[in-house]
């Protein structure tokens, strides 16, 4: 069975290149935009170069591939749909067996997130193209909302315009675990939701980090044109301010609000708690920080 991963590059690709690699039968073939160093990946693992912009190498890196694990291309939404259209209509192409896509919860092209929509429709074409599919929709990652709470504790506050909504934070290796089984299986033609164990509110979220890191922190509402301001203020690219204060939008919306066991199905396992993989992000700051001392 020859497996082929987009975005082996990434943190979410290159950890589903790992589960898959060296498993009996499984060839895995890494699919980056650039050139890996050696050590990268394992020994095992064929890497093949092509950009989500390039039809034609997307084409050849496919031929002959059995599954395709499809992780997202990033960027403003309008070139990661064209980006997906390439993928999508290269895997039909090569006559691919089975897509298993990254999409998101929130996957709804009546949604004010922007990759919400880029999802919802990244799944019609899917679904049109006639090539057997099934969808991981993931809900928002902890580590990628790590962005926010790392800055909590120094504060001793959450500020987010996120309402009362409540996520299911999933730990990005849960996710990887998830499109992994689905490489392995047959397509199930239809979508799977890969959520934390729970849901909470950021006042919830607060209080997990103030556990888990030892320093008091409190949530504070704050409004989308505040948010909106302070974000742009700090030079981030206006792309990213618009990204970010959309899916807020949709959190405000209750869209992530959704606890499932897909997960378990899937794998066989649990999926993390948020304090757990905290817990488990400060161990490893603490080994880090040791070692530099040794």
């Amino acid at each position: 069975m020859r497996i082929a991963v987009t975005g082996a590059a990434g943190g979410l690709g290159g950890r589903v290149v790992q589960l898959l690699a060296g498993r009996h039968g499984v060839d895995v073939v890494a699919v980056t935009r650039r050139r890996l160093p050696a050590e990268a990946l394992p020994s095992q693992v064929e890497v093949a170069v092509a950009d989500y912009a390039d039809p034609s190498a997307l084409r050849a890196v496919l031929k002959g591939v059995d599954t395709l694990v499809f992780v997202s291309s990033d960027g403003p939404d309008a070139r990661m749909l064209l980006h997906h259209h390439n993928v999508i209509a290269a895997a039909k192409d090569e006559r691919v067996g089975h897509v298993a896509a990254l999409s998101s919860l929130d996957a709804d092209v009546a949604s004010p997130f922007c990759y919400a929509v880029v999802n919802g429709l990244t799944e019609d074409l899917l679904r049109s193209s006639g090539v057997p599919y099934s969808f991981a929709r993931a809900s928002l990652y902890i580590e990628f909302f790590q962005h926010w709470l790392t800055e909590a504790p120094t504060a001793g506050l959450l500020r987010l315009p996120a309402a009362d909504g409540r996520i299911s934070l999933v730990a990005r290796d849960d996710v990887a675990r998830a499109l992994a089984a689905l490489a392995l299986s047959e397509p199930t033609w239809r979508h799977h939701d890969i959520t934390g164990p729970e849901s909470a509110d950021m006042t919830g979220i607060a209080s997990a980090v103030a556990k888990t890191w030892g320093t008091p922190v409190a949530y504070e509402d704050i409004s989308p044109d505040t948010y909106h301001a302070e974000t742009a203020a700090t030079g981030l690219d206006p792309w990213w301010v618009y990204a970010f204060a959309s899916m807020f939008a949709s959190v405000r919306e209750q869209r992530w609000d959704r606890v499932c066991n897909d997960y378990t199905r899937l794998t066989g396992r649990p999926p993390r708690t948020l304090c757990d993989t905290l817990a488990t992000q400060v161990g490893e700051t603490e080994r880090t920080d040791l070692s530099t001392r040794q």
